[in-house]
């Protein structure tokens, strides 16, 4: 299990983010949708720092693991 998050809303950083996705609405409209889908499966793609559904959803965008086409 890894460790859990303590540097609370730092972590994953906006500025790491946005160099995966080009625009912060994408980026809240990715992370939305994924949350989502983790709330209700209960299932990540990523080992996870973060307890909540958004900020699981935010790793799983930096790590990659999320893919969207606008």
């Amino acid at each position: 299990m890894a460790a859990r998050n303590t540097d609370g809303l730092r972590y994953p950083s906006i500025d790491d983010l946005l160099e995966v996705v080009d625009s912060k609405y994408k980026l809240a409209y990715i992370a939305a949708k994924r949350a989502k889908i983790i709330k209700q499966d209960g299932i990540s793609s990523v080992d996870n720092r973060c307890v909540k559904p958004v900020g699981q959803a935010l790793e799983e965008v930096l790590a990659n693991k999320v893919k969207a086409e606008f």
